[in-house]
C-alpha cells in the first residue's frame, strides 16, 4: 500500500516551492550550464531575479492570468527560466517538443489558443514564421513571437526577451512573485502538454499546480534527497519526465542542477561535475553498456562508476521498458539503476525503484501519495493528487480516461505480494521507442497508404532504436510507374531492385515529411504478398492484427534491425 500523503502533497504549488527555496538558499549555487565555452553557475537569488524579470516582460506584452504561452526551444537555462516565469505570471505553459514539424506545432498553437510563442532563436523563428505566413487562417489572430536570442532578420516580428529583460520593471516582477505565491491555487491549471492520441491527433494533457508539486515531492520522498545532490539533466524538458523529475524536484528539494546539451555530452559532463543523480531512457543506459563491452572495459574494476563521475548514487530509467540485462549490468558494477513507470497524465511518476526498494524486472513500488490498482482485465489504474485534470477541449477522451476518480492508463500490469508493479503489455496501440519517443503507428500508416504505390503498411519500432515498416506495394500502380520511367522490371524481382527501392524510399520520405524526426521510417521491406485474413493478419473488419504480423514476419523484421 502507498504511504498516506501528507498535507504538503495537497497544498503546495510550484510557485510557492520556488519562493521557499529562494528564501532558504538565496546565496547557494543552484544551476550550472555551458556558456561561452565554459561553465556558468548561478545562485538561487540570481535565478529568481531572472524569473521575475521574465515574468514582468510577459505581463508587459499583454499576457494575463490563464493565457496560454507556448515555448518552442531545446533545453537551455532560459527554458527553465521561462517555465517558472510563465507560472509567476499566472499563465499556462504549453511546451512544444523541439523536434516537431511546423504543421504539428501550428496545430498545438491553434488548439491551445496560445497568445504568445517563445522560441530559442533565429532558426526556430524562421521555421515557424514561414509556416505561419502560409497558414494564417489556421492560427489564432494576434499570436505574438518572442525569442531568447536576437533574431535580426525578423526583429520587427520577433522581439528579444534578453533585450526586454534589461529594461524590465523590477517592482512589477517582485509584485508578480508575491501575488503568485498568495493567489495561485493548487488546483490552478499550470501546463498543457500535448501527447500522441490513438488517432494521431495530439491530446493536450492538463496538469495543475497540485499535480506537479505533489509528484515532485513524492519523488523526493521516495529517493530521500541529500543536501549535496547534483542532478545532471539532459532529457528534453518539454517532456514531463525531465520537467518533474529533474527541474521540479530540484526546485522542491534544493541541491544543484546541471544542464547537458544531450546524451553525447553526458559522460564528459559527469567527469567535470561528478553528479549524484541522473535520469535517462533505456537506450542511453544500454548505449553506455555497449560501449564498455565493445571496448573490453566492462569488467574493469570501478570503470562504470568512474564513467558517471564517481559520485552517482541513483540512476533512474523511464519512458520505455528497461531490459533486465541492462539493470543487472549496472547494479552488479556499483551504479544503482532502477526503472520507474508513469504517464504524462500522471505528472508523470506512478511507481519507481529506489536504492531502498528495488526488484529487477519490475517498475518499483508506488511513490508516496500515489495509489495503484489493477482492473479485472489487467489494466493499471492510479489515483491521487498526481492525476491530471483532463484533456484540453476533449471531454469525451477525458471521460474515457478518468472514471470514478481513477486514471485508466491503458497499460497492463501485475502487482506482486511485495507491492512491486510489473508492466506486462499495452492496451493502447502506441509505439514507444528505446529512447522513450512515442509514435502512433496507424497514423503513420495512413500517411504512407495515401501514396498510390503503397497498398498496405505496418510500422514497427516498440522498444527499438528506430522505426521500420513492412510495405505491400500496389502492383498495378508500381508497374505503371516503372513503365513511365522506362524500366522493364518483372515481379517479384522488382521487390529487391535498386531502382524500385530508391523509388519507395523517396515516396516514404515524402509522405512522412509532415511528422517529426523520430517518427521517420529508418528501414523498410517490400512484401511479396498482401496481408490477409487467411493468414490471420487482419480481422474480418480489415484491421491489422499486429501480433500475428509480427510472428509471421519475425525474420524479416529482425533483418531490418541488424
Amino acid at each position: 500500500m502507498p504511504a498516506e500523503p501528507s498535507q504538503s502533497f495537497h497544498a503546495s504549488t510550484i510557485v510557492s516551492l520556488l519562493a521557499e527555496r529562494v528564501e532558504q538558499a538565496a546565496e547557494q549555487p543552484a544551476i550550472h550550464f555551458r556558456s561561452g565555452g565554459g561553465w556558468k553557475t548561478l545562485g538561487w537569488r540570481e535565478v529568481a531575479d531572472d524569473v521575475r524579470r521574465a515574468a514582468a516582460v510577459l505581463v508587459h506584452l499583454g499576457v494575463e492570468p490563464g493565457d496560454r504561452v507556448m515555448q518552442f526551444s531545446p533545453n537551455r537555462y532560459e527554458w527553465i527560466m521561462a517555465d517558472l516565469a510563465i507560472q509567476i505570471a499566472r499563465a499556462v505553459h504549453v511546451p512544444v517538443h523541439a523536434s516537431l514539424a511546423p504543421a504539428q506545432i501550428a496545430y498545438q498553437i491553434a488548439d491551445s489558443g496560445a497568445k504568445l510563442v517563445l522560441v530559442a532563436g533565429a532558426e526556430q523563428a524562421a521555421k515557424l514564421l514561414e509556416y505561419y505566413d502560409g497558414h494564417r487562417n489556421e492560427l489564432p489572430a494576434g499570436t505574438r513571437f518572442l525569442s531568447f536570442d536576437p533574431c535580426p532578420e525578423v526583429s520587427d516580428r520577433v522581439a528579444c526577451l534578453r533585450d526586454l529583460a534589461l529594461h524590465a520593471d523590477e517592482s512589477l516582477g517582485e509584485r508578480l512573485m508575491r501575488d503568485a505565491r498568495d493567489r495561485v491555487s493548487p488546483d490552478g491549471l499550470a501546463t498543457i502538454l500535448y501527447t500522441s492520441g490513438t488517432t494521431g491527433e495530439p491530446k493536450g494533457v492538463m496538469l495543475c499546480q497540485r499535480n506537479l508539486a505533489s509528484n515532485a515531492l513524492g519523488t523526493l520522498e521516495a529517493f530521500q534527497s541529500e543536501p549535496d545532490d547534483l542532478r545532471l539533466a539532459w532529457l528534453p524538458m518539454s517532456h514531463i519526465f525531465a520537467r518533474t523529475c529533474d527541474v521540479y524536484t530540484w526546485v522542491a528539494g534544493g541541491g544543484q542542477l546541471a544542464l547537458a546539451e544531450g546524451p553525447d555530452t553526458v559522460t564528459a559532463f559527469c567527469r567535470d561535475l561528478h553528479p549524484t543523480l541522473i535520469n535517462g531512457v533505456p537506450y542511453f543506459f544500454e548505449k553506455v553498456q555497449r560501449y564498455l563491452v565493445d571496448n573490453g572495459l566492462a569488467d574493469q574494476p570501478g570503470i562504470l562508476p568512474l564513467a558517471f563521475g564517481g559520485r552517482m548514487r541513483a540512476a533512474c530509467s523511464g519512458g520505455a521498458p528497461l531490459p533486465d540485462h541492462v539493470a543487472h549490468f549496472y547494479n552488479e558494477r556499483g551504479v544503482f539503476l532502477g526503472q520507474g513507470y508513469g504517464l504524462t497524465e500522471s505528472s508523470p511518476v506512478i511507481t519507481a525503484a529506489t536504492p531502498r526498494a528495488m526488484k529487477i524486472g519490475t517498475s518499483g513500488r508506488p511513490i508516496p501519495g500515489v495509489e495503484v490498482n489493477i482492473a479485472p482485465d489487467g489494466e493499471i489504474l492510479t489515483r491521487g493528487p498526481h492525476v491530471m485534470l483532463g484533456y484540453w477541449n476533449k471531454p469525451a477522451a477525458t471521460a474515457e480516461a478518468l472514471r470514478d476518480g481513477w486514471l485508466y492508463t491503458g497499460d497492463l500490469g501485475e502487482i506482486d505480494a511485495e507491492g512491486y508493479l510489473k508492466i506486462t503489455g499495452r492496451k493502447k496501440e502506441l509505439i514507444v521507442t528505446a529512447a522513450g519517443k512515442k509514435a502512433v503507428p496507424n497514423h503513420l500508416e495512413s500517411l504512407l497508404k495515401a501514396d498510390p504505390l503503397i497498398e498496405q503498411a505496418v510500422v514497427i519500432g516498440d522498444g527499438r532504436s528506430y522505426l521500420t515498416a513492412l510495405i505491400v506495394p500496389n502492383r498495378d500502380a508500381l508497374a505503371a510507374e516503372l513503365r513511365r520511367q522506362g524500366h522493364e522490371i518483372a515481379w517479384p524481382e522488382a521487390l529487391h531492385h535498386p531502382a524500385v527501392l530508391s523509388l519507395y524510399d523517396e515516396r516514404i520520405k515524402a509522405r512522412l515529411a509532415c511528422v517529426s524526426q523520430y517518427e521517420q521510417v529508418g528501414r523498410f521491406t517490400l512484401l511479396d504478398r498482401p496481408l490477409s485474413i487467411d493468414h490471420g493478419e487482419m480481422t474480418l473488419t480489415l484491421k491489422l492484427r499486429r501480433d500475428a504480423i509480427y510472428r509471421n514476419f519475425a525474420d524479416t523484421i529482425e533483418a531490418m534491425y541488424r
